[in-house]
């Protein structure tokens, strides 16, 4: 059991809210996402796209991780729920992402517990940049984060997509967004076929099918296994909260793309 003391504050400097900045007035070391990183050939995880459907947003990453010219892992998870109604997806150094991953969703928890309600997925979104931008200093040293965040917003209806860069700027997608070094690839593929009538299952599609065009054109960005049964990471977000496609039917699907492709349709 920790007895450590609860830390308090005086009124003019009650963190309030913000978790973020209560670490960094109680423990600073623990903002520095990712500053202990040393390795020269440390982990970088490719590829991930989010695509906007007629009523929510599909989010979708490929599983390789690579370090240097080296496959260090096939089974890598690059798309994570944020909260119950958006998710983040993570491409970059891959230890730095999954810690400010496991930080924003504090935050997000946090807010909530503490103010009784949940943010906006403005306001969520506006977090997630806090995060990045603390990410600068290690970033500006090859261990740069680069997130997607999408959700479906309650006040408006419909879904949105966010995407970031270094320094934590943030900026709001129209219908898609792709990042990672596979992620012009993806973007080209998704540009051509997307429209504002998709349904989930046909977003999920374009999802699978752009991830595996990037695959063949971006050496870092795994492509469908089907001897290892190692498929792309899907997630949902509509009006009923984030959902987690299961590895069967993500499986199911792409074998259904790569069909296609081997017949000469789709791919």
């Amino acid at each position: 059991m920790n007895n450590s003391p609860l830390p308090f504050f005086n009124s003019g400097s009650d963190p309030g809210s913000s978790f973020s900045e209560l670490l960094t007035r109680t423990s600073p070391n623990v903002m520095a996402v990712g500053s202990s990183a040393t390795s020269e050939d440390f982990v970088h995880g490719t590829t991930v796209v989010a695509i906007r459907y007629n009523e929510g947003v599909v989010m979708a990453g490929d599983r390789r991780a690579t370090a240097g010219f080296t496959i260090a892992n096939r089974r890598i998870e690059k798309v994570f729920p944020a909260d119950d109604f958006s998710g983040i997806a993570i491409a970059g150094a891959a230890g730095p992402a999954v810690e400010m991953v496991r930080l924003f969703q504090t935050q997000l928890e946090h807010y909530e517990k503490i103010e009784g309600e949940s943010l906006s997925l403005d306001g969520k979104a506006n977090q997630l940049s806090l995060l990045v931008r603390t990410n600068l200093p290690v970033a500006m040293q090859g261990l740069a984060v680069v997130p997607l965040f999408a959700g479906f917003d309650h006040r408006q209806g419909r879904g949105r997509v966010f995407s970031y860069d270094i320094t934590g700027g943030r900026y709001e997608e129209g219908d898609f967004q792709a990042n990672g070094s596979g992620g012009v690839h993806a973007r080209n593929w998704i540009k051509a076929q997307w429209n504002k009538d998709l349904t989930a299952d046909a977003a999920t599609a374009l999802a699978l099918r752009s991830l595996f065009a990037a695959a063949d054109e971006d050496a870092a960005t795994g492509g469908p296994d089907l001897i290892r049964k190692i498929f792309p990471t899907v997630a949902v977000i509509n009006e009923q909260g984030y959902n987690a496609v299961a590895d069967e039917a993500v499986a199911a699907q792409a074998e259904v793309e790569l069909g296609g492709r081997e017949e000469g349709a789709g791919l």
